[in-house]
């Protein structure tokens, strides 16, 4: 029986996972989402064009390949219409090999107006939500009221829908809000629900399967599965900066509940890393840099959201959350992307160890929120251009000894190095 393997982001998300999902679809058979929703954005590049997905799995530009949206995903359905449309005007009919697990939870309109409604009563201890009604409809999922995709089979899924609505009706109403408080997408609360039942059409043309017998079946026949994650490790709910994080499980543990595997069928891990550090939103960032160097990787890297369009918070490489990281997820495999935005730098620092409260530590503390001093190591830049460069071979010697220097620091391999947002720019220093 084959073991599924596991591409996820080691950092606060936007490490480039779609790009390598992407890039190793061929080797695979299933490509399967296993937690978040529409507040992720992976981007791919190729052939001049840039995609995003929220949603969808990285692999469906591969239309000989399945791609499964896993039972620990959150579907808004309005949003995945949109994704669904967008990828038929490029020529890929997303419908031909796209799966939806039936207990894969939906994001109702309402969910969307709790959102915006409690990150506004929060004020300044605003998280930055994407405002796409992730918490809300995790919530209700772990309250046991959610509303999940296999409801709209059944004959009752109307009474359902609105019986959770009017509990969310009563929620917005203690929060000192009603449904005409907040607009969705710029629309009103009933001009936005209507499209959102119109889009259980589009939900309705996708094949529902039970993915856990799904997935396992498939293992057992001997196809080649990879479990596509979303966010980053460090916003893990459990183990990330809480609780400035996301709603569920951004690590290899989420992948047995988000898609019905065992833990004894995880395989290899590819945990992804960009070659310095960024963050979106609030929340406590160790490393960052709130001056020009910051601004430079920001313009450099186009540190900017790719579904929310905020600009990214920028930083050095944090070796301390790295190594948190990789063992929370029992990385086998590490991919240091993005590293041709340094190419300009003289010296590039990397933090080896946070000073917390006068002492050294090579821990993440329990509050990231206290006072860290990390404590940089400095090494020399390339000061190359990266383009046309194709084998480990021949990357710069100062570039493969920042790549060494996190192999040492972290004791995982580099297996893939990243050149640029395009998917031919991928350098692979390891067979995969």
């Amino acid at each position: 029986m084959n073991k599924v393997d596991v591409l996820l982001g080691l950092q606060w998300g936007d490490e480039g996972k779609g790009k390598i999902v992407d890039v190793l679809t061929p080797k695979y058979d299933i490509i399967a989402r296993f937690q978040g929703g529409p507040n992720a954005g992976h981007t791919l590049e190729f052939n001049g064009i840039k995609h995003v997905l929220n949603i969808i799995p990285s692999g469906i530009f591969h239309q000989e390949k399945q791609n499964i949206i896993g039972n620990g995903v959150l579907v808004e359905p309005v949003i995945l219409e949109r994704e669904i449309g967008a990828l038929k005007e490029k020529g890929v009919d997303a419908t031909l090999n796209l799966f939806v697990s039936r207990k894969t939870h939906l994001i109702l309109p309402t969910h969307r107006l709790l959102d915006a409604a409690n990150e506004r009563s929060k004020g300044k201890e605003k998280i930055g939500s994407t405002l796409k009604g992730i918490g809300p409809a995790y919530t209700d999922k772990i309250a046991r009221t959610g509303f999940r995709v296999g409801n709209i089979q059944q004959s009752d899924w109307k009474e359902k829908y609105e019986a959770l609505k009017a509990t969310h009706v009563r929620m917005l109403a203690s929060l000192g809000c009603d449904l005409n408080t907040f607009k969705i997408d710029d629309m009103s609360f009933a001009d936005y629900e209507q499209k959102w039942f119109k889009s259980l059409d589009t939900l309705k043309k996708l094949t529902f399967i039970d993915s856990e017998y799904f997935i396992n079946n498939a293992l057992k026949s001997g196809k080649k599965v990879l479990a596509e994650g979303a966010q980053g490790s460090m916003l893990d709910v459990d183990f990330g900066s809480y609780p400035f994080v996301t709603s569920s499980n951004t690590i290899t543990a989420g992948v047995c509940s988000g898609l019905g595997v065992a833990p004894s069928n995880i395989g290899r891990v590819f945990g992804l890393c960009k070659a310095y550090c960024t963050r979106v939103g609030a929340g406590p960032f160790p490393t960052e840099l709130e001056n020009e160097i910051g601004e430079t990787l920001r313009q450099q890297g186009r540190e900017f959201g790719s579904t929310t369009g905020r600009a990214r918070r920028c930083g050095w490489l944090d070796i301390v959350a790295l190594n948190y990281a990789c063992m929370l997820n029992g990385v086998t495999d590490l991919a240091v992307m993005k590293i041709d935005v340094l190419n300009d730098f003289e010296t590039i620092n990397m933090c080896t160890s946070y000073k917390v409260e006068g002492k050294e530590s090579l821990q993440v503390p329990y509050d990231l929120s206290c006072r860290i001093e990390p404590q940089l190591t400095a090494s020399r830049g390339w000061k190359r251009n990266l383009s046309g460069i194709s084998s480990y071979n021949d990357l710069p010697e100062e570039l493969k000894s920042y790549v060494s220097a996190i192999e040492q620091r972290t004791g995982v391999k580099v297996s893939i190095v990243s050149t640029s947002p395009d998917r031919q720019d991928t350098i692979f220093k390891e067979e995969i």
